[in-house]
């Protein structure tokens, strides 16, 4: 991915921050006055505003509005990937529910899965998958929707399960040799891709084990009686024609992924597949979602219960309250509002990116540091500033490991640090962000807001923590005259 790094010499402290101060003061704005529904407008709105403060710092530093608001559309345009898969799941969580995929994976996981051990199994589960495809986005798309409907049927925390799978979908797109991040980082610092692998484990695998304990120990002992979870079973039984084969669709996914098929068109075909088995193995949940036949023949209507399910999703009815809350979800029109609020930050972030204010404050970052431990504080810091200022971890990965390579080489450190560390923190806080592309994907794939499944993302959040803790200590820190042969056997330290 390309990422330019735009200078504005006129720019000065005060000019820099201004845009900054005024999204900061009209985000809590935002959330004093609307809450947990800031992220349905009223936070967008800031982005826009705070984008035309930023286009003003522009042109008070000779940056014209022109310029301006080109780097508004080149910054919307690095999303429009992310977007395009966003709207494609909302497709895919439609007919899967439909064709009976989901409920299918609903109804075997609560006889499956454990209670007591449920979050630590789901967070374990979606890292085994991720390390085998490569990302965290397509787990959460896929096992990450049916696990969320195995925690509602058990009566669990919402908020907990989906940070136990965005814990185990980052450690395997972290460790994964196909993931984009894992490869963009091993690039822009110019390592070896295995090399950067074998030298994240010194954090990622202490990070993760805490995590799995952490789940393990708060367990559930308040989850749905068996007679509950059997009456959940019957309803869904009632309203599709449950059978293992309903999990064609989840394969054909997974295993396009794994092929390195590209994820849109992926999801795309993943999506047709399940709105196939809809049309096979559900054609009466299929008409009663179109309704009515009218004049319409028997085909038509048919062919009208799956589009709505493409675009408008699926509508329970089974008189199961909780049942229909679960299954009601879907369709690319769910995915509209997170596509808004993508769109206004990744403008905000285009605009600070060409105005010279995002390369400024990256720069202004470097001048504290002194140390080992203060230059990795600061990598982490800036990686977690640019997850939060430009809305994306493409751009929070790239443009700190382009700037700060030859920092590390100055205090002597190899670059394979400053691959870790990346890691560590723009790619793991870049899901914790309400308004970044992961932040945004996840709350909108998952059912769940960000600022509720953060607290209980607990790999996301130990990963930075512990990669500055390594450093204040001089552990497992690598010299730049060490050979980067892979993860030692002992602690390494700065020559």
């Amino acid at each position: 991915m390309s990422v330019t790094s735009h200078t504005n010499p006129r720019l000065t402290l005060p000019l820099a921050l201004t845009p900054i101060i005024f999204l900061v003061a009209m985000l809590a704005c935002s959330v004093y006055l609307f809450g947990s529904d800031s992220s349905y407008g009223a936070n967008q709105i800031a982005l826009v505003l705070a984008s035309c403060v930023a286009a003003l710092v522009g042109q008070r530093t000779g940056i014209r509005w022109r310029e301006c608001q080109q780097g508004i559309v080149d910054g919307i345009g690095v999303g429009l990937g992310p977007t395009l898969i966003l709207l494609s799941v909302g497709m895919l969580i439609g007919t899967w529910i439909l064709s009976g995929t989901v409920p299918a994976m609903i109804y075997y996981g609560v006889a499956v899965l454990d209670p007591s051990i449920f979050y630590a199994a789901s967070a374990a589960i979606c890292a085994i998958v991720a390390i085998s495809i490569g990302s965290s986005w397509t787990v959460a798309g896929t096992l990450g929707i049916g696990l969320m409907g195995i925690a509602g049927s058990f009566d669990l925390s919402p908020a907990i399960t989906a940070g136990a799978i965005v814990s185990g979908a980052y450690f395997g797109d972290k460790l994964s040799p196909m993931s984009d991040t894992t490869n963009l980082a091993s690039a822009a610092t110019g390592v070896d891709l295995f090399d950067h692998i074998r030298h994240m484990l010194w954090t990622t695998v202490p990070s993760f084990t805490i995590a799995l304990l952490i789940f393990a120990l708060i367990g559930s002992s308040e989850a749905a009686t068996p007679e509950e979870i059997a009456a959940l079973q019957d309803s869904i039984r009632q309203e599709f024609d449950i059978g293992l084969h309903l999990l064609f669709p989840l394969l054909v996914m997974l295993g396009l992924v794994y092929k390195r098929f590209p994820a849109y068109p992926a999801i795309i075909v993943s999506a047709l597949v399940g709105a196939v088995f809809a049309l096979i193995f559900q054609p009466d949940t299929v008409r009663g979602l179109a309704g009515e036949a009218g004049e319409l023949g028997s085909s038509f209507l048919l062919i009208k219960g799956v589009w709505i399910s493409l675009f408008n999703g699926y509508v329970s009815n089974s008189g199961n309250e909780f049942l229909d809350a679960l299954l009601s979800k879907g369709g690319m029109s769910s995915m509209l509002n997170t596509v808004w609020l993508i769109i206004s930050a990744l403008g905000f972030g285009g605009v600070l990116e060409r105005t010279g204010i995002l390369n400024y404050l990256l720069t202004l970052a470097l001048k504290g540091v002194n140390s080992v431990a203060s230059l990795v504080a600061t990598t982490v810091g800036t990686c977690i500033a640019a997850n939060i200022l430009a809305a994306d971890q493409f751009i929070a990965v790239a443009l700190p490991g382009r700037m700060y390579k030859d920092e590390y080489e100055r205090h002597g450190l190899s670059r394979l640090n400053l691959s870790r560390t990346l890691e560590d923190s723009a790619t793991l806080t870049s899901a914790l962000i309400p308004w970044n592309t992961c932040g945004a994907y996840m709350a909108a794939t998952l059912g769940v807001a960000t600022m509720s499944y953060a607290p209980f993302a607990f790999f996301n959040l130990l990963c930075p923590v512990i990669a500055i803790i390594y450093a204040f200590f001089n552990f497992a820190i690598k010299p730049a005259e060490e050979p980067a042969t892979g993860a030692p056997a002992a602690a390494e330290t700065e020559a």
